[in-house]
Parts: structure tokens; C-alpha cells; sequence
């Protein structure tokens, strides 16, 4: 086994769960999950995006905390001790410090999402959206983007609230935080499913959500689900193997993945019910595509009886998601640079902030001053792209199904089964271990290969 390399563990069972849960749980559930839903055919979309937690997310999940504990450091750390321990070559380094390097871009255009966020928690609870058409609300959000300093602002608070936490350490920052956002989350997002039930159509959302209509199964809405279960649940960043270097030993790891998926699942589920209702209740599109939460939803906010309150809510609790998955991106650069520099938490932690921030400033601007500014525009391929653009792009359709792919092949064929089976608590022979080494070993490189196409030739 590796040595200890950290300080820093969690200080419970349950803290590291809601921490896990928390990274897990971001605006993949909440902001994409219902539109993914609506543009996917409701019920089908769900039953293909279940059977992808189980047999994608969850496979790849367990795979990046067992490297994480045995490691015992930073994601480029624990994949080199874990190889050496394995025999393996050197070389697999590569993909922690790929995964880092992802994370500070991912971090740079998200924080931009976790600045709308904030920005419509103000204006929904200021009552300024009220009574808007949909054309209108699409006026407002073009108008918060097109204002350069309003957008800086709210993505420099985003920003800034997140470093604050993670500064404090992974026990009084990180763990402390999420034991209060995740129950208010979870909370608030009950309320909100009652008052769908109550005021809304909720007997139409529950027909859409959990009545499949087989032939809306196409490889498209497969490989669309696919790629949901992947993102919503984080895997593939390198991220959950930085939180899981500060497990204890007593910790089971596929029993403690097993709840993180179930209550990650919980959450987009969760959110349907909170949505469609509202949606069908006022005949909206369900297939509003990514502008479904910021410029169509609203609509409904602004003509049911306590809808300031009730939309102020629902940013509040898309704050609160987008704030617990930027804490965990923060995480393994911050790592990184800690066992590289040796330095000191706090100042890992602020100075990964600032380039994080200062790389974000090209997502802000990319929406007003830099709206016509395209940096690979010479290449066909990257035409019409701006920074903002190419930050995901590069980060969600090249970096993570191949960082993920990576890690799945690393563990299925080059960590040991000896050390798989004595991190998981599992017999070689057993069936549920040959079944977790199966998918990782075939399953989840050869389905992320088949998303990574995917999303290149889309």
C-alpha cells in the first residue's frame, strides 16, 4: 500500500458521503438533466440513463476512489504509487495530471453558470421577471450576458465563495459546507416536487418521466443518456480520486458508490418532478433545450401564486449545486500542486483560485467583448467558437470520456486484482467483483469511445 501522503481526511463516514454526494450532485442534475429528459423522449431517456448509472457511472465511480485511498496523495500521485505497486509503467501519470488540468478549465467557463445563478436568484426574487414573455425572459438573459462587469461580478463571487470554502481545509471548509448545502438541497427540492404536485400537472410529469415509449430508443437518446449518467455523477475529472485519497480505511467503497449514485439519481429524479409539472401546467415545451431553466421556466414562475418565492428557491437550490461540484473540481488541481511545491493548503488553494478566475474572464467575456473573438476559428472544425465554447467543448467531449476511458483500463488492466479486490472488501472469485472488473475492463472504455465520437462528429 501506498503511503500516506495526506494531513487532511475526512472526519466522518457521513461527511465524506455528503462531500461525495455534493460533487456528484451539480447543475447536471438540475439544469440539464430535465431538458436532456424533454429532448429525449421522457420515460425512454430515463430507463437507457438508469441502466447507464449502473453499469457506467457507477463502475467508473468505485474505480477513481479505489485509486484515490490507495494512493493516499494527489490524483497524479496515487496513480504513480498504484502503478509502481501494480508494476505498471510510469507513463499512466499522465492522465492525473490531465484531469487536473481539465478541472481548472471546467471550473473557469462553470463558474460563469454559477454566476447566472446567483444573478436570477436576485432578479427572480426582485419580481423584475414576473409576467414575462418567453421572447422577453430570453431579452434578460441576453442582457446579463451582454453586460460585461454584471457578469464578472456575479462569476467573481461564484468564484470567490468557492475558494473561501476550500481554503478552510477538507474538514472545516469542504466536509462543513456540504453537511449544510446538501440537506437544505435536498430539502428544498421536496418543497418544491409538493408545490408541483400541488399546483401543477404532476400526473402528466409522471407519465412522461416513468412511462417509456420503446420506440423513442434510438442509438442518439442511447448514447444521449449515456453521457448524462456519465457527467451527472462526475466521474472521469480525476476529481472523486482526489477526495478519495482522504478516506479512512473502514470505509466500504462499493457500498458508499452504490448510495452516492442512488442519491445522485434521487436528485435528477427529483428535479423532473419539481419541473414538468410546472411546464405541462402552463403548456410549455418540455424540449426547451438549455435555455428550459433560464428562459422558460420562468414564465411559469411568473404567473403561479408564489412564484417569486417559489423561483427564487429553485435558483437558490441551482447555487447551492453548482457551488458543492465546484468545490470538488477545486480539489484535485489543488492537490496537485500541493504534493508538487509543497505547498501549504491555504496557498494552493488561493493561488489555483486565481488561475482559475483569471482563465474564466475569457469565458465572461466571450459573451460581450469577446463575443466575435473565435481563437480557432481558422479550423473548420472550431468555427463559431468562442473561448467559452471551446472550454467545454474541449473539457466535456474530449477530455473527460477520454480521461475516464483511461482510468477504466488502468484499473481493469493494470492495477492488480489482488489490490482491487483488498481496497473493495471483495473475493477475486466473486461474483459482484468479476462483474465490476468486466465493466471496467470492456464496458466503460468501449461505451466512452463510442460518446467521444459521438460528441466529436455531433
Amino acid at each position: 500500500m501506498a503511503a500516506n501522503n495526506n494531513t487532511q481526511q475526512w472526519s466522518s463516514r457521513w461527511g465524506f458521503m455528503l462531500a461525495a454526494i455534493g460533487s456528484a450532485v451539480g447543475l447536471a442534475n438540475i439544469w440539464r438533466f430535465p431538458y436532456a429528459v424533454g429532448e429525449g423522449g421522457g420515460g425512454a431517456f430515463v430507463l437507457v440513463y438508469l441502466l447507464a448509472v449502473l453499469t457506467l457511472a457507477l463502475p467508473l465511480l468505485i474505480a477513481e476512489f479505489m485509486v484515490g485511498r490507495r494512493g493516499q496523495a494527489s490524483p497524479p500521485r496515487s496513480i504513480a504509487a498504484v502503478a509502481k505497486e501494480s508494476s505498471g509503467s510510469s507513463r499512466w501519470v499522465l492522465m492525473g495530471y490531465g484531469g487536473s488540468i481539465a478541472a481548472l478549465l471546467i471550473l473557469a467557463f462553470y463558474g460563469v453558470v454559477g454566476g447566472w445563478t446567483i444573478t436570477y436568484v436576485i432578479k427572480m426574487s426582485s419580481g423584475s421577471l414576473s409576467g414575462l414573455s418567453g421572447e422577453q425572459l430570453g431579452g434578460v438573459f441576453d442582457q446579463v450576458n451582454g453586460d460585461p462587469w454584471m457578469l464578472l461580478l456575479a462569476y467573481s463571487v461564484f468564484i470567490a465563495v468557492t475558494v473561501f470554502i476550500s481554503s478552510k481545509g477538507i474538514q472545516s471548509g469542504v466536509e462543513r459546507t456540504t453537511k449544510v448545502l446538501m440537506p437544505a438541497l435536498f430539502v428544498m427540492l421536496l418543497a418544491m416536487v409538493v408545490y408541483a404536485a400541488i399546483y401543477g400537472d404532476f400526473a402528466a410529469a409522471l407519465r412522461f418521466l416513468f412511462t417509456p415509449d420503446f420506440s423513442q430508443i434510438t442509438s442518439s437518446v442511447v448514447l444521449d443518456a449515456f453521457g448524462q449518467a456519465f457527467f451527472s455523477v462526475s466521474v472521469g475529472y480525476t476529481n472523486l480520486m482526489a477526495y478519495g485519497a482522504y478516506l479512512k480505511r473502514d470505509v466500504n467503497i462499493p457500498r458508499s458508490c452504490a448510495v452516492i449514485v442512488t442519491a445522485d439519481t434521487l436528485v435528477a429524479l427529483l428535479a423532473g418532478l419539481a419541473i414538468f409539472p410546472i411546464i405541462f401546467a402552463y403548456n410549455l415545451e418540455p424540449s426547451g433545450g438549455p435555455g428550459l431553466v433560464f428562459m422558460t421556466l420562468p414564465i411559469a414562475f411568473g404567473e403561479i401564486a408564489g412564484g417569486a418565492i417559489l423561483g427564487s428557491l429553485f435558483f437558490v437550490l441551482l447555487a447551492f449545486a453548482a457551488l458543492t461540484s465546484a468545490l470538488s473540481m477545486l480539489e484535485a488541481p489543488v492537490a496537485w500542486v500541493c504534493d508538487l511545491f509543497h505547498w501549504s493548503r491555504r496557498r494552493a488553494v488561493f493561488i489555483m483560485g486565481g488561475v482559475v478566475w483569471v482563465l474564466g474572464l475569457l469565458c465572461v467575456f466571450s459573451f460581450n467583448l469577446l463575443s466575435s473573438t473565435y481563437p480557432l476559428g481558422m479550423f473548420d472544425y472550431f468555427a463559431g467558437k468562442t473561448f467559452f465554447d471551446l472550454f467545454d467543448f474541449i473539457t466535456t467531449r474530449i477530455a473527460a470520456p477520454l480521461i475516464g476511458s483511461c482510468i477504466a483500463l488502468f484499473v481493469g488492466w493494470v492495477v492488480t486484482k489482488k489490490i482491487c479486490a483488498e481496497e473493495l472488501a471483495m473475493k477475486e472469485t466473486g461474483i459482484l467483483f468479476m462483474l465490476w472488473l468486466y465493466a471496467v475492463r470492456f464496458l466503460v472504455p468501449l461505451v466512452l469511445a463510442a460518446l467521444c465520437y459521438s460528441l466529436l462528429t455531433a
